[in-house]
């Protein structure tokens, strides 16, 4: 049976940035069998829990990782040198236990699959993947967000 790399969220480990999670039933489901590794890139990254929220300015995660976009928070700091850091962690743990899928939390900043938040705290998305998602797909490593595993599972796609 396959395993996957999943956002520690997901499995109802308190780590996004309002010191909260995403527990998501079929993932955790899966976690207790043990076919999934949590990451929250963040967190290995060297960011605290609660931390304020950020959004990629000047593109998306593939923009951070070639340097041309950044990571800041709401209030102004640069945190992309923590989200680039945590990426980088994850896709060595996903390689460290040959991982080739995973599944991250939708529309984060180092997660998101497909679209982010556009970078100016309004709550509009953009298309775009995030910093650690960026990482993964260019890497070989299959992502998809909560939404799309569930909808393939329910299609009997994931075993």
């Amino acid at each position: 049976m396959r395993s996957y790399l999943v956002s520690a969220c997901l499995l109802g480990i308190p780590c996004r940035y309002d010191g909260g999670c995403c527990p998501h039933d079929q993932l955790q489901a899966w976690a207790a069998r043990g076919h999934v590794l949590p990451i929250c890139p963040e967190v290995s990254g060297g960011l605290p829990t609660p931390r304020p929220p950020a959004e990629i300015q000047g593109g998306d995660g593939s923009g951070v990782l070639d340097g041309r976009a950044r990571v800041v928070n709401i209030k102004g700091k640069d945190v992309t040198a923590q989200f680039l850091a945590g990426a980088q962690r994850a896709l060595d743990a996903a390689k460290r236990w040959g991982i080739k899928e995973a599944v991250l939390k939708a529309r984060s900043p180092s997660c998101g699959a497909g679209q982010i938040y556009d970078g100016s705290f309004s709550g509009r998305l953009v298309e775009g993947d995030g910093v650690t998602t960026a990482l993964l797909k260019r890497e070989g490593i299959t992502v998809k967000n909560e939404e799309g595993w569930k909808n393939e599972k329910d299609r009997g796609v994931c075993a």
